[in-house]
Parts: C-alpha cells; structure tokens; sequence
C-alpha cells in the first residue's frame, strides 16, 4: 500500500479521534447539548469501510455515527454545527448527534432506533435493484442489533432477493451494557449471518488495513454478484455506550488491555517500521487537525440556531400540505 494511501487513513482517524474527543469535552462544558456517543477506539472500522466505497454507493448509520460521517465525507463544519443545534449544521441542527443527514455523501443518516436503519438500506438496495442502478448500500449496525427481529427479517429478504448491501455489524462487545455472551446464545455473529446463504466473516477492527482489505472484497463479490455479504467487523469502544453511562459493566483491566490495541498508535507504529511516517509528520498532522477543529468550533458557536417560527418546517411535506389545503 501507498505512503500516501496510508496517509490519508491515518489522518482520517486522527481527525474522529479529535472530533470525538472535542466533542466530549464540549458536552461536558454544556456548550453541546442532547445524547452523545462516541466512537473512540472504533476509527478503524469507518475509515476502512468508507475507503472502499465508491462515491454514489449509500451509507446508513447508528446513533454512533461522527466517525462515519466523517470518514464518508460528511465536511467537518456541518457535522461541528449539528452537534451545537445550529441551522448550518447538516440536519439544519434538528438531528443532533444521533440523526446525522447529508444528501450530497448519500449519507442517508443515523437512526436512534437499535436495528432501525437495517430495513432501511434493504430498501435502498431494492431500489436501486428496481432501478438499474450500479450502487451499494452500506449498513452499519451495533452486536446488540442482531438480536432484534428486523435484523432477521432484513438479512432473509436481502439475501432471498440478492440485494446490493453490504452489512456491517460493529461487534464492540457489548449492547449498551449487555456482554455479548449474555444476549446471544451463538457468539459467532459471522456465523449467524452465513445460515441466510450469504458471504459472511470475521474482520480484526482494530487493523484499518484489515478492514480496508475486508471491505474491498466484500463490495467487489457485491458488484459482480448483486448478493449480499456481512461482515462482522470485532472491535471495542473505549469510552462508555453513551456520556450518560456510568460504565459498570466492565473491568478497567479490561479496557486497558483493549488499548494495547488501539487502532491509530498501532497503525501509525507500523508506517513508522516501513519507513512511510515520521515523528514530524505526525506533529503536523495532529496540528492540521487541532487547527480543522478549532475553527468548526468558532464557526459552530456563531451560526444561527433554526428560527422558532421555521420549527414545524419539514415536518410534512409543503406539497400534500398545499393539496390537502386545496381540498
């Protein structure tokens, strides 16, 4: 793999790392209001799916979203002034952090709902089935989701149906505060989604390459075939599910031995020993980012908040409104 490649990875998950890090301190200053739930020590996982991508392909999220947005292209002032409810941000400040929207990325969105974007991107894939059209829809998804009935429901007609989706199921290990082992009796989520007759494996999460590699392949048997493939991507959120969570459910021994594996210093140890990064290059890089944020910081605390006036805006469509006035 290219330096310059390798770059780019390596800078996109530095740039979620900050945002998620920026954003915690933010939230607990109140400066951000609403839920929060932060990526941090999943990087690997967004940066490598969205890498194989193609730009017209469509992503659908979780509520554990920033790092997705991001990675897909989503640009860093919108997403900054969504967090901070403003009508700059992407979802003009009405989603927050949990309903992430950008049009132009074919980011349909983050969904709060556990499972709720899994029928969602079956949709999209069948529409684009209907239509002719040559895309891929990428659905990301928490362990906890597998035990909902949707998912099951979902992953039957994909498969039957041979839809373009790439399934991504982000196993961190724990729903919420539920381990993995207490919620499914088969652990293997890989091998769960092969008995609907698709492709389906293991990917390490935390190796942005692996999960680069993974992806790739996955999206070509995609493209050729039309049928669906999952992949169980395992990995390990470092922060709590959510900035409301006290974090009880699990050892500190446990999360430290997790950050052995951190995604980002691993990765960058690796260029490092291939000769491809520098102390120097890191400082800059993390100094680009520090600048990158401080200044969607600025621009998200001076845009304007929605006005009261616009409030029910959207909330039905202008023209059946007309239609029904009409009548």
């Amino acid at each position: 793999m290219s330096a310059k490649h390798r770059q780019e990875l390596l800078r996109t998950m530095v740039l979620i790392r900050r945002f998620e890090e920026s954003c915690a301190e933010l939230y607990s200053a109140t400066r951000i209001r609403g839920f929060l739930h932060l990526y941090i020590g999943e990087e690997a996982v967004a940066t490598g799916v969205m890498s194989a991508l193609r730009p017209d392909d469509a992503v659908v999220s979780t509520y554990r979203e920033h790092g997705h947005a991001l990675a897909r292209g989503v640009p860093l002032d919108a997403l900054m002034a969504e967090m901070f409810g403003r009508q700059t941000g992407c979802s003009r400040g009405r989603g927050g952090s949990m309903h992430l929207f950008h049009k132009e990325t074919h980011f349909v969105g983050g969904n709060a709902v556990v499972a709720g974007g899994i029928p969602l991107a079956v949709g999209l894939a069948l529409a684009d089935r209907m239509q002719g059209r040559d895309r891929v829809t990428a659905c990301f998804f928490g362990d906890g989701a597998v035990a909902e009935g949707e998912f099951h429901e979902a992953m039957n007609l994909a498969a039957l149906w041979r839809l373009p989706v790439l399934f991504c199921c982000e196993n961190n290990r724990y729903a919420m505060g539920t381990a993995l082992a207490k919620e499914h009796a088969q652990t293997d989520l890989a091998l769960r989604a092969s008995s609907y007759g698709m492709a389906s494996w293991p990917v390490d999460g935390m190796d942005v390459e692996a999960v680069e590699d993974a992806a790739t392949r996955a999206v070509e048997e995609i493209r050729g075939g039309g049928a669906p493939v999952f992949l169980e991507l395992r990995t390990y959120r470092f922060r709590a599910h959510s900035m409301y969570d006290p974090d009880r459910y699990r050892t500190k021994e446990e999360i430290a031995s997790w950050r052995t594996h951190d995604p980002i210093p691993t990765f960058a140890d690796r260029m490092r020993a291939e000769g491809q990064l520098d102390d120097d290059e890191l400082v800059a890089l993390e100094a680009e980012v520090a600048g990158l944020l401080a200044r969607a910081v600025e621009a998200a605390e001076q845009a304007p908040r929605e006005a009261v006036e616009d409030l029910t805006r959207f909330v039905t469509s202008t023209a059946l409104t007309n239609t029904a006035a009409g009548r």
